[in-house]
């Protein structure tokens, strides 16, 4: 064992029969499986600690990963080591699909007068007028034209 590592993990029994029983059945995901070895792998309460290079060599990893697992559980617990938190930050649709069409109807018509072709920014400000939408970026009216597949020509 390494005497200058940070983070020591000092399994229980419960832990450490909850991470056995882990690894001898094959209905986890992968990275669930070799996290639970790297745990088990890592406790000073075991019969001994392996250090991180060669937990990394057996299990096919990098010395960070199993660094960062081991920090993980030192902080955060044995849940919330094992188990990967949801990402807050989700994205979601600015435009439906009705939102969608009538965009795609607008950008499909004839230009405004004055003008040879629409402009993201004509397009946005268009929408918001037709009461479609509250607000919307030129950038999101670019990125929703981008993935449909209509010809404006």
């Amino acid at each position: 064992m390494n005497p200058a590592r940070k983070a020591v993990v000092r399994l229980t029994a419960s832990q450490r029969q909850v991470l056995q029983r882990i690894v001898r059945s094959g209905r986890h995901p992968a990275a669930l499986h070799r996290r639970a070895r790297i745990l088990l792998k890592t406790d000073v309460n075991g019969s001994y600690a392996w250090a991180d290079e060669r937990i990394a060599e057996a299990l096919e990893t990098t010395r960070m990963t199993v660094m960062r697992v081991r920090q993980q559980f030192v902080a955060e617990g044995l849940d919330a080591t094992m188990h990967r938190k949801l990402p807050t930050s989700r994205q979601y649709r600015k435009l439906d699909g009705r939102q969608e069409a009538q965009l795609i109807a607008i950008a499909c018509s004839s230009a405004p007068e004055g003008r040879a072709r629409w402009t993201m920014t004509l397009l946005a400000d268009r929408l918001v007028e037709l009461k479609v939408v509250n607000a919307i970026d030129p950038a999101t009216v670019w990125r929703t034209l981008k993935k449909t597949k209509s010809n404006r020509g």
